[in-house]
């Protein structure tokens, strides 16, 4: 069902909040390099006790070995991290890692979400570690929970628990034609453990009348309104702009379904129309929130930033 008009406006009223403004924000990783494929960001954090935990894929060029590793870190203040831990690739037998998700249980158990590239392939696979403390995160406890299949590869992870139930927005590569496994669709599903997982629907694809992001949608933050819910998502316009994706707001009455309210143009880039993408919304204790998201920069590298809102 559409959203009806007077809630699109009190949608768009929230999600104005929460769309980047480059010259509010500071820097929380710098790009581990001064060249194109230098990347940091695909982050996800959380805020627990007053701190902020933040997880993010580092990244060099192709030649060099594309995503080496995800890494955990701290921070007092959102904005300056000391490094927990890292997991390499190699212990996750993936050729690359993306966008991790990380998570901490009601029990009080940590768990982070991570994309794999699995190797020789354009197949992507999630899989899961857990630990009591995030700075004892270890591969030695892997276990798939999203595997994908023959046709679709599963990647970048958005993952909220709510009310005793499991959210899941999920990036999902098709791969039946060879040469055009960049596309992207975000699906949706549930769980009850946020291990087996029920996939529900195709919730956000590109449109006919789709323009800067007629390639492909990935859902990268999730914000549950009082009168429907706000997706945020990466777009691209053609293969050629593959790690160039932008940002865009979309909305929906439920979960399960979005529809985007930015056809014509992002809202979201970087100042030469280069990449803003993996925006990620934090909920604070105190009311506000802090927003991550990853920017290009004129030299071609990555860096994460953050604002406080």
């Amino acid at each position: 069902m559409p959203v009806q008009e007077k809630d699109q406006l009190l949608l768009l009223e929230v999600a104005n909040r929460f769309i980047p403004d480059l010259a509010q924000s500071e820097v929380a990783i710098a790009a581990p390099g001064n060249e194109p494929g230098f990347w940091v960001g695909g982050s996800s954090a959380i805020e627990v006790d007053g701190a902020i935990y933040l997880a993010y894929r580092s990244r060099q060029p192709i030649e060099l070995g594309r995503g080496q590793g995800v890494i955990v870190a701290k921070s007092a203040d959102g904005v300056h991290f000391e490094e927990l831990c890292r997991i390499q690739k190699e212990s996750m037998d993936a050729e690359s890692l993306e966008r991790p998700t990380l998570i901490r249980t009601p029990e009080g158990k940590w768990r982070l979400y991570l994309s794999c590239a699995t190797i020789g392939t354009k197949h992507w696979r999630v899989e899961l570690i857990e630990a009591d403390n995030p700075a004892e995160f270890s591969a030695k406890t892997r276990k798939v929970v999203m595997p994908g299949d023959k046709k679709w590869g599963v990647k970048d992870t958005v993952i909220q628990l709510r009310d005793g139930v499991w959210h899941c927005w999920a990036t999902m590569h098709p791969l039946e034609v060879v040469g055009a496994e960049d596309r992207m669709v975000s699906d949706y599903a549930t769980s009850t453990d946020g291990e087996e997982w029920q996939w529900k629907s195709t919730c956000l694809s590109p449109e006919v009348e789709s323009t800067w992001d007629k390639r492909g949608r990935r859902i990268t933050a999730v914000h549950f309104a009082p009168k429907g819910v706000i997706a945020f998502y990466d777009g691209r316009a053609s293969a050629l702009e593959n790690y160039d994706e932008r940002t865009g707001i979309s909305i929906g009455n439920s979960p399960d379904a979005f529809k985007s309210v930015t056809l014509d143009a992002p809202v979201g880039q970087s100042p030469d129309g280069k990449a803003l993408r993996y925006l990620d919304i934090v909920p604070l204790a105190n009311g506000k929130f802090r927003l991550y998201y990853e920017v290009a920069l004129p030299n071609g590298s990555h860096e994460l930033r953050t604002e406080l809102r």
